[in-house]
């Protein structure tokens, strides 16, 4: 509930090499978010526990940087970096820039592997983005969250005043290929062959389901109709844009609604889950959001602090570029497999990052051990 009321904040980790991100003038950083309001105030909360239970809490207002309808800035020609972070308790959010040049050049945990001019950006709750906006003469432009049935104008951006120098705008439509990805390449190069060390599968149970489907289905629900092994170009494919069963889903809660990761090996649930790595392990783990349950919608699954991931592949298509992740987003019917990277011993957790799924059971534990004495 803190964080619905907006209890968060950016962190910003400052690269010591200089020349790690591509020239600009200057970084903004952005929380995008949404707030559900009726009669003009918060949505209450139940204190008994999560209601909304089924999609998550969808708002109706979007908040950049917790404001509503913000005025941003920008010179002519300027190049600012934005660091994008989705806040929202389950939205995600497809932000454009009409008007500007984009360059995506980073996400959760550093730079891709390839810079690449863009003309959108998806940011699934707890994701980071990192984009460059290169902007053109004198104007008013938007930032826009799109989707298959509308677009939200998130902020106004007004371009004015002097030019910015020319230096950074110079080098801007130059994408380059980051050595340490590369590197990091090859060496996950072996895994995309070998079998999962473990398979976690997505599903839902929902008391008087057939209700909850017939909600979906009429109302364009995007979970039919997929086949867990076919591809997701479209970039609403997959993906629970808005909440098409608005009253169903406020009266869900754990009573009657349960979010399932199952363990495929051991058929263990949620807090059954017990994983057990070593420091120093790289433990390849197959998502497979299953069709099968009561409502498929998309995830944003989440790592604690046991280190960080790879992503390998969707749907047995090896990711074409790289970034450090600890966050992934994992569309309806979509399989990814990813590749842990486990640093730092203690006892963590992994979750489903739409809030009221995982206080809906949509979470589980593991146990990183030391390393072995001379293998660290």
């Amino acid at each position: 509930y803190g964080q619905e009321l907006g209890l968060y904040g950016n962190l910003l980790v400052v690269p010591t090499d200089p020349g790690y991100w591509p020239p600009a003038h200057r970084e903004l950083l952005l929380t995008l978010d949404d707030v559900l309001l009726e009669d003009g105030r918060i949505a209450p909360f139940d204190p008994a526990g999560p209601t909304h239970a089924a999609m998550g809490r969808y708002g109706d207002v979007f908040l950049v940087a917790g404001e509503t309808d913000p005025v941003l800035t920008a010179r002519p020609h300027e190049v600012v970096r934005l660091h994008l972070t989705n806040t929202a308790n389950t939205r995600v959010f497809d932000v454009a820039l009409p008007g500007a040049e984009l360059k995506l050049v980073g996400g959760d945990s550093g730079r891709v592997e390839h810079e690449a001019l863009v003309d959108h950006v998806v940011v699934a709750p707890s994701e980071r983005v990192v984009v460059d906006a290169r902007f053109g003469g004198p104007g008013e432009l938007a930032l826009e969250h799109r989707t298959p049935g509308r677009t939200h104008r998130l902020a106004t951006v007004r371009v004015a005043g002097d030019p910015a120098d020319r230096l950074p705008g110079e080098a801007f439509r130059v994408c380059r290929t980051n050595p340490e990805m590369a590197r990091q390449r090859q060496r996950i190069e072996p895994h995309l062959i070998t079998p999962p060390d473990k398979v976690l599968a997505f599903l839902a149970e929902l008391d008087d389901a057939g209700d909850h489907r017939h909600h979906g289905h009429e109302s364009g629900h995007h979970g039919h109709g997929h086949h867990p092994h076919h591809g997701h170009a479209a970039a609403g494919d997959g993906i629970e844009w808005e909440d098409h069963m608005v009253e169903a889903n406020r009266r869900t809660t754990p009573a009657n609604t349960r979010w399932l990761l199952v363990d495929r090996a051991t058929g263990a649930v949620n807090d059954a889950i017990d994983w057990r790595f070593r420091e120093g392990d790289q433990v390849k783990i197959r998502l497979v959001n299953e069709l099968a349950g009561d409502h498929p919608m998309h995830h944003p699954f989440h790592v604690h602090g046991a280190g960080r991931f790879l992503v390998l592949s969707r749907d047995g298509t090896p990711e074409p570029n790289l970034v450090w992740k600890d966050t992934v987003l994992v569309r309806t019917g979509e399989t990814v497999d990813l590749l842990l990277d486990v640093t730092n011993p203690g006892r963590w957790m992994a979750h489903c990052h739409i809030a009221e799924h995982h206080e809906t059971g949509m979470m589980l534990t593991f146990t990183v051990d030391p390393a072995r004495p001379g293998r660290r």
